[in-house]
């Protein structure tokens, strides 16, 4: 026999203690794992409504709790938190670690060139702005122009920073004659130079892929998912999180494999291969980021909170009149 499960299970927080960094990192190990991008539509639909009946009190006919959560996680993997939206394939958490290694790998490969740099860097940074703007906190709804602006800024910063940084690998020193000589620094720190660029653009395409919610703040509520309004002092602790979590998420993929590289390209087997040398490389930053993705976004917890003190003033005002009993508020920061 089949044992019914309880209906009294809360599938809107994750299955593990979000109040510890541990429980945390087993719920973004579940979350970011990439084989469900191989999910099929009728899986996702299928999660979809278990979940949107057992919300109900609807159960179907012998679904036991490991298959409530694990329709759990699906559906977290694929649909917003805040909207409900099916989110954008390669914008969902799940494919971070396949699209980043292949992106991440193509960028530390061919960093020698302008050209290389700037198409490997618009890509890199394409990819960014689609999953920020997929995993942004709020249900308010960008229109095309908003999107297509926040998406031309954020790239084009990234890009130019990516640009300056890469013209910081020549060193300029004077001979004895005064002429100006421009020497190169070594490919280990040249290798190196894409991680600088990564972590400066982070900086500025989260920022301005999200610049609704630093503008009109997001939305915020009581411990028991009450809406109380909207912050943009809560916006700003949200995407500093998050530009904190993504640099430290990017920093072993590409700072451990250059050390390696660098090394096994003075060996006789990538000498006589040397098209080897893009593949090991998307494949020791892919073997990173199986790891970096899911412990950096346990970093913070998804669902953060601030005291009310630290809103802005009139928000504390409008909190304390209608909710006098309020000394804490909770928002979803986004990832």
């Amino acid at each position: 026999m089949t044992t019914e499960i309880s209906t009294s299970i809360n599938i809107k927080e994750p299955r593990w203690d979000q109040g510890t960094f541990m429980g945390r990192a087993k719920h973004f190990f579940t979350v970011t794992d990439p084989r469900n991008v191989l999910l099929t539509n009728e899986q996702l639909e299928n999660a979809h409504k278990v979940i949107s009946d057992y919300r109900q009190g609807v159960m179907s006919p012998g679904l036991t709790e490991d298959e409530l959560w694990r329709a759990k996680y699906i559906f977290d993997s694929a649909f917003h938190p805040d909207t409900g939206e099916k989110m954008i394939l390669i914008g969902r958490m799940s494919a971070q670690v396949p699209m980043n290694m292949t992106i991440t790998g193509c960028m530390m490969t061919f960093y020698k060139t302008t050209p290389a740099v700037v198409l490997w860097q618009w890509i890199n940074q394409s990819f960014n702005a689609i999953v920020n703007y997929t995993n942004r906190s709020g249900d308010a709804p960008l229109s095309v122009n908003q999107l297509g602006t926040a998406y031309v800024s954020a790239t084009t910063g990234a890009v130019a920073t990516a640009l300056g940084l890469n013209a910081l690998t020549k060193s300029i020193c004077f001979t004895p004659t005064f002429v100006v000589v421009v020497q190169h620094i070594s490919p280990l720190v040249g290798r190196l130079v894409p991680f600088a660029a990564v972590a400066a653009a982070n900086c500025i395409n989260i920022p301005l892929m999200r610049q609704r919610e630093l503008k009109h703040g997001i939305p915020i509520t009581d411990e028991n998912d009450n809406r109380l309004g909207e912050s943009t002092t809560a916006a700003k602790q949200a995407i500093s999180q998050v530009v904190v979590s993504r640099i430290l998420m990017a920093s072993p993929g590409m700072a451990i494999p250059p050390f390696l590289m660098n090394t096994l390209e003075k060996k006789a087997f990538l000498k006589k291969f040397p098209w080897m040398s893009a593949p090991i490389q998307v494949v020791l930053v892919g073997f990173c980021l199986v790891f970096a993705t899911p412990l950096c976004c346990a970093l913070f917890p998804q669902k953060s909170s601030m005291s009310v003190s630290r809103l802005e003033p009139e928000l504390q005002e409008k909190i304390r009149a209608s909710h006098p009993g309020v000394e804490r508020i909770y928002f979803n920061k986004g990832l």
